[in-house]
């Protein structure tokens, strides 16, 4: 960052005022389970009392292609299919609530907002409510004394059988999303998505740096919360307008408390520091929530899959094959990231100029992330201990630079050390012998690295 400018570099907090608005955004509509189904109970309220007015004579035979019989027989349907829709949603919320429980419980608390914004749950919840609510409004238009609202009617039966076909579905759906197998191929699916999102290709793995001068002012975060995205492009606007350079320390997933530093900013031609316009586009820019979001946060699906592998070798628990399986899944992840420009981030302006830098994380809080907590719960178990090696083992075959090969010897040394002394000689022999392994693909020697008796090395 070339750019200096005068002002205080000493740092006094102050409140930020009054509480920003509340704001809506597509992650939290997402993550609703109300959205989906009140947008549509209003459209089948809406429709319903348009088709209402449709009321032709018994004389017209379409009419009695669709409804032969008379009014009663119509209320009595529409009293049936409403009965029975509010049964099936009672049915659906239960499962939900049950696979939220199951979810927080055994693997991870972080997950419940995968299930919350679950599309199949959200499109079944608007079924079964755009039904019910049909059938409520058309009891509702029900006259003896008028004819047959047939088209109400023939809509009630189409949405009857859907509702049923969709509740099978659900059935299907819920089943296989409460296999932890399918929660880990998600949570890696979604990191997936961010990592590519967020971190640029790079063949060589790169680090970025800005040199930031010694002066500056420092910003104060507008509000206490979790940073769950940070949109650059009005605080861009704001700085080229007021000629200012701005480097934010903080990223999405970040915890941060009211007053406390977040940004430190600087003026082009050292002049006085607009620091309320600042201020104001800082709050507008960074959106904080009380939960993670893995809108912009890339460690949020890997603190997912950590997540599962803890509470998988807990004593409650005691499952250190799903574990293993998780770390796999890290491994993916892990290796997608060597070849991602990791650190930093610089944005220009319009003319090329560059106004900001974000903070970003490094290969070493990436491996610190997934090993570390897996590492201090697991030093009894030489199961899950090797498969924190095989990881790096996968990693150091896919190192492209002196600096991610020296993050995996150290995460090697480190599950050396915190093996515990109580383990059997052939389980100290095989945790060792996957540190070896380690060493050798980081030395390039991929067929000593990975060559095994009968795929034990590979297998959990």
């Amino acid at each position: 960052m070339s750019k200096t400018g005068h002002g205080s570099s000493t740092f006094r907090p102050r409140h930020p005022g009054p509480e920003p608005r509340f704001r809506f955004n597509r992650e939290a509509l997402r993550a609703s389970l109300w959205f989906w189904p009140t947008c549509a109970s209003l459209a089948a309220l809406l429709l319903s009392l348009l088709l209402l007015q449709v009321r032709p004579g018994s004389d017209a035979e379409w009419a009695r292609w669709i409804w032969p019989s008379g009014t009663e027989a119509a209320s009595g349907l529409l009293q049936t299919v409403a009965t029975s829709v509010m049964t099936a949603v009672t049915v659906t919320f239960s499962l939900t609530v049950v696979a939220l429980q199951l979810a927080s419980q055994q693997f991870s608390p972080r997950l419940l907002r995968e299930f919350a914004r679950d599309v199949r749950t959200q499109m079944v919840l608007a079924v079964l409510m755009g039904t019910f609510m049909v059938s409520i409004t058309g009891l509702h238009g029900m006259d003896p004394d008028r004819p047959v609202p047939v088209l109400v009617v023939g809509l009630v039966y189409v949405l009857g059988i859907t509702s049923g076909v969709v509740l099978l579905l659900f059935m299907g759906h819920i089943t296989r999303s409460l296999r932890v197998d399918t929660m880990m191929l998600n949570a890696r699916q979604a990191c997936l998505t961010v990592l590519r999102d967020t971190y640029p290709g790079s063949e060589t793995g790169e680090v970025q740096d800005f040199p930031e001068p010694d002066d500056g002012t420092a910003v104060p975060a507008p509000r206490s919360g979790i940073i769950q995205a940070v949109r650059v492009k009005p605080l861009l606007e704001m700085l080229a307008r007021h000629q200012l350079t701005m480097r934010i320390e903080v990223q999405p997933g970040d915890v941060i408390t009211v007053g406390t530093p977040a940004a430190r900013v600087w003026s082009d031609d050292g002049g006085t520091l607009p620091m309320a316009a600042v201020r104001e586009a800082l709050a507008g820019a960074m959106e904080i929530g009380y939960e993670r979001t893995e809108e912009q946060d890339a460690a949020l699906g890997l603190r997912q899959l950590t997540d599962i592998a803890v509470k998988a070798i807990s004593p409650s628990i005691n499952d250190p094959i799903t574990a293993a399986h998780s770390m796999g899944y890290c491994a993916d992840l892990l290796v997608d990231l060597q070849r991602r420009r990791l650190g930093p981030e610089a944005h220009s302006d319009a003319a090329g100029v560059l106004r900001l830098v974000t903070a970003g994380r490094d290969y070493r809080y990436f491996l610190d992330l997934v090993c570390g907590p897996v590492r201090r719960f697991a030093d009894s178990e030489p199961l899950v201990l090797t498969a924190i090696l095989r990881l790096l083992r996968d990693c150091a075959a896919n190192a492209v630079n002196d600096s991610q090969r020296e993050e995996i010897r150290r995460q090697s040394s480190l599950v050396l050390e915190s093996t515990r002394d109580h383990l059997v000689t052939a389980d100290h022999l095989e945790v060792r012998d996957m540190a070896r392994r380690v060493d050798e693909a980081l030395a390039g020697d991929f067929r000593a690295a990975f060559t095994d008796r009968s795929g034990e090395t590979r297998s959990v």
